[in-house]
């Protein structure tokens, strides 16, 4: 697997979770159905490398002030909404460790899969959810506790931002990770406190050009208690 293709370079540990992740990814596909992209190559660049370009935006919250008052450390609290076979965050976690990582999911054989993941790369301070995203965004032990709140090819933006945005605290960040089609979503935001900060659109990859989008969003204010609307809802009636 060519490791090369990350976007920054990794230590020998680090390197040696990557390889031990894409065994376990390979292995427990043959069983279930985690991802259609299993060629090494493949899912150093469309898996590895794509997650880790969400990567400077997480460091620069951990960076902000405000961040590193509120976790103490300057660690930082991350939930991945709809992580699948773990998509972004455990790359995230393998290169920053001090992230609080929460991988929420509501597929549970996955998440099954994912505390095998974790075990076996030796992982710490992170764990898996079983809920959706519009049933997690709806308990006090979830809503508005995170830093950041990231996804990756989950939903169009306006029902994306109903899963995410109510899970992030005042202050915090709502990152989504798209491919390069414009979306409209003003509305979304403006009805859940959210605020379009970033909107960026780059290519991933040397010999095979991918054209990504990353969109971060401010938390501006308390999200209305009526949203997220129950499971299902966003996606029938976006805002």
């Amino acid at each position: 697997m060519n490791l090369d293709v990350l976007p920054m370079k990794l230590t020998a540990e680090q390197a040696e979770k990557f390889e031990k992740y894409y065994e376990l990814l390979t292995g427990w596909n043959k069983v279930m159905n985690l991802t259609a992209i299993t060629g090494p190559d493949d899912v150093a660049l469309r898996h590895f490398a794509d997650s880790l370009t969400v990567l400077p935006y997480i460091d620069r919250i951990a960076e902000s002030a405000e961040a590193a008052k509120e976790a103490k450390t300057g660690a930082i609290s991350v939930v991945d909404v709809g992580t699948g076979a773990g998509f972004p965050g455990i790359p995230l976690k393998i290169m920053r460790p001090q992230l609080e990582v929460t991988l929420l999911d509501s597929l549970e054989k996955r998440l099954r899969f994912l505390d095998a993941v974790i075990g076996e790369l030796g992982l710490e301070n992170i764990r898996t959810v079983h809920a959706r995203a519009e049933d997690a965004g709806r308990k006090g032990q979830y809503r508005e506790r995170f830093d950041a709140a990231v996804a990756r090819a989950v939903a169009p933006m306006n029902i994306l931002a109903e899963y995410c945005l109510p899970l992030v605290r005042q202050g915090g960040q709502f990152i989504a990770m798209k491919g390069p089609a414009e979306e409209r979503f003003d509305s979304a935001l403006r009805e859940l406190r959210g605020e379009l900060i970033s909107d960026d659109i780059f290519e991933l990859g040397d010999e095979e050009k991918l054209t990504r989008r990353i969109i971060c969003v401010a938390k501006t204010g308390k999200t209305p208690q009526k949203y997220p609307r129950k499971a299902g809802t966003p996606s029938k009636t976006p805002l």
